[in-house]
Parts: C-alpha cells; sequence; structure tokens
C-alpha cells in the first residue's frame, strides 16, 4: 500500500511530466481513457470509421481540467474550458489516425521490450519518476514490489499500455525520419546567414509621399484589381450574428461584502507574526514580498491611505484599487534614496521652429499666471486651457513621479519649486509650463497586501443568467429579439462570423457559439451562453454561402490597395529615370534627398532605418557583390536602390558550432516531417464530428 500511496500522491505531478515529456495523447492514457476502450455508448466522433466514445472524451476532458487546476491553482474559465475540450478533441482524432497509420505499417512491440522499459539497463523515463530515488536511479525494490504486488494488478496493466503504446509511438517515428537528414552545406549555409554582416547605402523614394490627388484611381482600376486578385476575397460560409451580453459585473452588495469581510480580518491581520503566511492563508491577489517601495511607484488610491501617516505595523484600509480590495499592513517605513514629488501643469503647445507661435503661446502663459496669482482655480483654467488633454481632464494633475520621468526643464523647474507656489512659464519643447507642486515625499515603505478580487456573488451570477434567459425565452415566443432586447433596456450588436473562425472578435473562443450556429437556421435564438466575463445571447439573422465577396462589398478594401499600386509606380518611374540618368552616385541629388546608410545589416533583421519592415531590402543586400549596385527596387513602404559597400564575411565554423547547427536543423526538420505528415492524414481522413449533438 505504501506504494500505491506513493503513486497517488505524485499523480499531478506525474500528470505534467507526461504532458511536457510525451504530450496530450499518452496524458489521455494515462488519465484513464483505456478503461473506456471496447466499451459501447454515444459517439462523438468517427475517424475513417473509427468511433471516439462520448465516455472516453468527457474522461480526457476531466483530465486535462484537473490539470490544469493543479497547475494554476485556478478552475478553468469557460472559454478556457472551451480550449481544453478542443485540444482534447483534436488530440484524440490524432491518436486515432497514428493507431491506423501503425496498424497499416504493421508496427508491433513484444512483450520483451516492454521489459526492458521497465527493467532495462536504460528504463523508460516514467519508471524513474515512479520509482525514482534521491539520486535519479530507479529503486528496483520498489519497483519489483510493485510488479509482484497483487493489490497493483490493475495499475500495472495500465502502466504497461502506456509504456506499450509509447513505444509503439517511438517506432512510428523512427520510422517516419528515418530518412530526414541534415547536410554539410545546409548547416555551412545555416551558419552563414546567421553570422553573415553587411553595410550599405541606398536612395529610397517613399510611396506615402506622393500626394493622393496627384494620382487617379478609375472604374476600370479598381475592377481590374479586383478581377486579378479575386481570390484575395474568397470567403468560407459567413453567418452574420445579432446579439446581446451582459458583463459579470460585482454589484454593490458584492463590493460590500468583500470590503467588509477585509474589514473583519483586520485586527487579525495586525496581530499576524507571519505575514506572508496570513497572505498565502487568505489567498490574497497580491502576493508577499520584501520590496520597498516609494509614493510614485503604488496606485495613487494605496499611495494616499499608506502615506498619508505611514506607521510600521499599521493596517489600513480597506480600499478599492485596480480592480481588487485592498487591506495593507506597513511593515516598516525608510528614508527613500530620491524625492519624489506630485505636481500639476498648464501647457500652451507650441512647436520649437516657429518663434511667432512660441511667443503667444509664452505671453498666454503669463496671462494665465496673472489670473491664478490673482486667486483664478489651478484646476479650472487646466480643464479650461491646457493643451496636454491627458493631464487637463484631471485639472492639470500629473501625479507623482521621480527623477528623470519628464523633459529637463520641466523637472529642474519642479523639483526646485516650493510646495503650492506656482513658478513658469516654463519652456520646453513641447511649449511653455506653468508648474505647481502640490506633495513631496522622502520615504519608502515595506507593505503586505491582502488584496482581494471584487467578483460577483452566485447569486448575482444567477440574477444576471436568467435577465438574459427571459430574453432569449421572449424572444424565441415573438420571434422579434431587437425588439425585445430594446424592452428589456439591453443593446443589440452585430458580428460576421466564417465557418471554421476559432476566434470571434470581442469574445475569444467558444465551442458553444460554433455548435449553434452549425445547426442554427436564420431567425434561431440561442440558449444563454458563459463567456469568461459575460454572458451572450445570439440570434442567427443571415448565412452567405461559401464564394467570393462581390465587387461592391470590397470597393471601398480596394480602393487603398490600387492608389498604393498608382504610386507605387510613380515612384519607381522617377527613380529608375534618375538612376540611368545619373548613376548611384548623382542620384540622390537628382531626387532632391539623401543617401542613407545601414550599417551591420544581418539576414534576420526586420526593420531598415528609414524605411520600416522591408523583407526585399534585406534579400537585395546580400544577393550583391561587395561595391555593386542594385536596381530599382519596389519594396513595401518605398522604392529603392541599393550599393553593398562592405561584406563581413563569418569566422570559420567549428566543429562544435557545426554539430550544433546540425542538432538545431534535425530537431526543426523532424519536427516539420511529423507536423506534415500528421497534417496529410487529417487531410486525407474521414472524420465526422458529432460534438454538436452533446451539451458540453
Amino acid at each position: 500500500m505504501g506504494v500505491m500511496n506513493k503513486l497517488r500522491e505524485n499523480t499531478g505531478v506525474i500528470l505534467w511530466i507526461l504532458v511536457i515529456s510525451f504530450g496530450i495523447i499518452w496524458v489521455l492514457q494515462d488519465s484513464g481513457a483505456f478503461d473506456v476502450v471496447g466499451r459501447t455508448g454515444d459517439t462523438i466522433a468517427e475517424v475513417n470509421g473509427d468511433p471516439i466514445s462520448y465516455q472516453e472524451y468527457v474522461r480526457a476532458i476531466e483530465a486535462q481540467m484537473q490539470a490544469y487546476q493543479q497547475q494554476t491553482g485556478e478552475s478553468p474559465t469557460p472559454q478556457m474550458s472551451d480550449l481544453i475540450r478542443e485540444q482534447v478533441f483534436n488530440a484524440l482524432v490524432e491518436d486515432r489516425l497514428r493507431q491506423q497509420a501503425m496498424e497499416r505499417l504493421g508496427i508491433t512491440v513484444t512483450d520483451d521490450e516492454v521489459v526492458q522499459m521497465v527493467l532495462g539497463d536504460n528504463p523508460h523515463p516514467i519508471i524513474k519518476a515512479y520509482f525514482g530515488d534521491e539520486n535519479g536511479n530507479v529503486n528496483r525494490a520498489l519497483l519489483q514490489n510493485f510488479i509482484d504486488n497483487p493489490a497493483a494488478r490493475e495499475d500495472w496493466i495500465r502502466l504497461e499500455e502506456f509504456l506499450r503504446a509509447e513505444r509503439a509511438r517511438q517506432k512510428l517515428e523512427q520510422l517516419l525520419l528515418a530518412t530526414v537528414r541534415v547536410s554539410d552545406q545546409e548547416v555551412e549555409e545555416t551558419y552563414r546567414r546567421r553570422t553573415l554582416r553587411a553595410d550599405a547605402r541606398y536612395v529610397a523614394l517613399r510611396y506615402a509621399e506622393v500626394p493622393d490627388d496627384s494620382v487617379s484611381v478609375t472604374e476600370s482600376d479598381l475592377r481590374r484589381y479586383y478581377n486579378q486578385h479575386r481570390e484575395d476575397f474568397k470567403r468560407n460560409r459567413t453567418y452574420r450574428v445579432a446579439y446581446v451580453t451582459l458583463p459579470k459585473n460585482p454589484t454593490a452588495e458584492d463590493t460590500l461584502q468583500v470590503l467588509e469581510e477585509l474589514t473583519h480580518l483586520k485586527e487579525r491581520f495586525a496581530q499576524a507574526e507571519n505575514d506572508s503566511l496570513f497572505l498565502a492563508r487568505y489567498a490574497s491577489e497580491r502576493p508577499f514580498t520584501d520590496a520597498f517601495f516609494r509614493r510614485d511607484e503604488l496606485d495613487p488610491a494605496l499611495g494616499d491611505v499608506i502615506f498619508d501617516d505611514p506607521q510600521p505595523g499599521k493596517v489600513v484600509g480597506p480600499v478599492i484599487a485596480g480592480g481588487l480590495a485592498h487591506l495593507i499592513k506597513i511593515r516598516a517605513v525608510r528614508p527613500a534614496s530620491e524625492t519624489v514629488i506630485r505636481a500639476r501643469h498648464i501647457l500652451i503647445r507650441a512647436p520649437e521652429d516657429d518663434p511667432e507661435a512660441r511667443r503667444q503661446a509664452r505671453q498666454e502663459a503669463l496671462a494665465l499666471k496673472r489670473q491664478l496669482e490673482q486667486g483664478a482655480d489651478f484646476a479650472t483654467l487646466a480643464r479650461e486651457h491646457s493643451d496636454d488633454p491627458g493631464s487637463a481632464r484631471r485639472g492639470g494633475d500629473l501625479g507623482w513621479f521621480g527623477r528623470g520621468r519628464m523633459v529637463e526643464p520641466f523637472e529642474k523647474a519642479a523639483f526646485s519649486a516650493p510646495i503650492g507656489r506656482v513658478v513658469g512659464p516654463v519652456a520646453t519643447r513641447f511649449g511653455y509650463h506653468l508648474i505647481e507642486v502640490t506633495g513631496r515625499s522622502n520615504l519608502e515603505v515595506q507593505i503586505a497586501d491582502l488584496a482581494m478580487r471584487l467578483t460577483p456573488s452566485l447569486a448575482t451570477l444567477n440574477r444576471i443568467q436568467e435577465r438574459m434567459e427571459d430574453l432569449a425565452y421572449f424572444a424565441e415566443d415573438s420571434g422579434d429579439f431587437e425588439g425585445e432586447a430594446q424592452r428589456m433596456g439591453l443593446q443589440v450588436q452585430e458580428m460576421r462570423i466564417e465557418e471554421g473562425q476559432q476566434f470571434l472578435p470581442g469574445i475569444g473562443q467558444s465551442r458553444a457559439i460554433l455548435n449553434f450556429l452549425a445547426d442554427a437556421d436564420e431567425g434561431d435564438i440561442s440558449q444563454v451562453i458563459e463567456l469568461d466575463d459575460r454572458f451572450i445571447v445570439l440570434q442567427l439573422v443571415e448565412v452567405t454561402p461559401e464564394g467570393y465577396r462581390s465587387f461592391e462589398e470590397v470597393r471601398n478594401e480596394i480602393r487603398p490597395r490600387v492608389l498604393l499600386e498608382k504610386k507605387k509606380e510613380v515612384q519607381v518611374a522617377r527613380l529608375r529615370q534618375a538612376l540611368q540618368q545619373h548613376g548611384f552616385e548623382g542620384l540622390a541629388e537628382a531626387l532632391g534627398t539623401t543617401v542613407q546608410t545601414v550599417t551591420q545589416l544581418s539576414y534576420n533583421q526586420t526593420l531598415i532605418p528609414g524605411l520600416g519592415r522591408e523583407p526585399r531590402f534585406i534579400g537585395t543586400v546580400f544577393g550583391l557583390q561587395e561595391g555593386e549596385t542594385s536596381d530599382v527596387v519596389a519594396g513595401e513602404n518605398a522604392a529603392f536602390v541599393v550599393q553593398l559597400t562592405r561584406l563581413y564575411e563569418p569566422p570559420p565554423l567549428s566543429a562544435q558550432m557545426r554539430e550544433q547547427i546540425r542538432q538545431q536543423l534535425l530537431s526543426q526538420r523532424r519536427q516539420q516531417v511529423l507536423a506534415q505528415w500528421l497534417a496529410a492524414l487529417r487531410e486525407q481522413a474521414d472524420i465526422k464530428d458529432y460534438r454538436r449533438r452533446f451539451e458540453l
């Protein structure tokens, strides 16, 4: 029984070892999927006529749900549950495909092979995981006791089946990967691509520099583009859906309940000797840390209550900040390494290169300062006159900040100003500022933050769901989804969903929504579907069959593409003509632009200074000989001509690096072969999905 206890106690650990080491299929087998093999019952899918039972599917889902909870400490959300179900379904389908392939190829596993995986010199990792000692070796006595124990027979059979399946998988992969090779030339080419560097010069004309009104886009241009790129506008079967959602927001009563719970814990928290243990015991959303925080490093609401009278041992709160309710113990207080301040400002914006605008801005700032000196309210003037919209809405308040956060002239003036006195106008590159420092702090605190999430109670969730159920019922009864929603004060929204679309705009992944659409007719209304943060009810308004979007439908989408093509033609022609007449050395002057340089350019560089993302630039540079100049290249953002000025050849390839690259390429290629083989099996298979028949 000691062995069995060891197995049971380590189930979670072993489960995740299997997830990481052997993949989801083997987790399904270890989770109890073998128990249902051969059972009859409802079929949730068929793979080339081979059924997957509902019971097998559910057990596999339960195993993955438990694994998720053990790993995260939380139950899966509704949408995460959807994702797990999808992953499990795909894993079971792929498992059937592998089994069928192994049968066709005649792959079998002998008893001797299984014995070697258990008792051989190099046992399977799962044997080491279950029966390992502190040195990482197999405890042979413990293993033999397990094998000989009649009470463990069922577990041994399950383990043996797992090992047999694992060995069969290894044989299949060895067969598939037997021809995968990496040549010396491929290793050298990969090394060269990774290490080769280049310097280059280029002249470019950006397409955006061509004014829109300088090029003409006709109706025939639009139709020609549509006909030439019709495949770009191909669509799957599409559903137009009207829907209503209600968020799972906590009520005032829910929030009050959390605050009361924290208030009840306040005295106990103050007396607690081990703050870390206290936070863990009450499942704080903020883990314990012994770090110190300045005023500017805390949420303003927390900073206000903590720094109002920061005394060690004091417990403040509860206070709501950042979507959480906080009860905070001040553990220690000490002088900060730097002072932080709180300030507000009024900005009169003016560009640095416009002397007249700068003069007017300064005069306006001086006029506002005179009003402040005569008793005007700073916050009111900031809201009315400041050109910093973010702070203006808060009466000019910038919050707490330390040195290095603001531009130098502003920082110098603010940190030298006394509290409550308006200073300025202070000139910066943005314009002129009037600044008032409203607070200064030179302390930092160490805190323990008992934070609880503000979540809706079960009663609140039930009320929200019942309201949505009323909508679904009355809309179904009257046939007027939008009218019933309006009567209940609910907003109707619309979205389009393509068949096979996994992630829905603004919603995420929801198998329940896709199941509804798969069987629904136009006008049908769904039941209430629970998502992570809301409930949703949908009506299928329209179904558009697979085909091509019409020209009229995509006209506005096509126009900017055609406009870009026209601008591209203009810039390419200008650049080509100038290159032919003046060569590369006279090209920039002829076009009224400058020669740009790039240094230490590599194959994997994604952004080119001055051009942005230009994959063709990289290819062009490394396709040139040193000193050679390219022809005109039409890139994504600009047309350009580039000259390779220097090529930095990599150092010789060492034997160690050669082997490292070879193994990397081999691993990548093996993964690609397995993925492509499995994708091909799936493409050719007859897979029938009956999940929508079941409410999961």
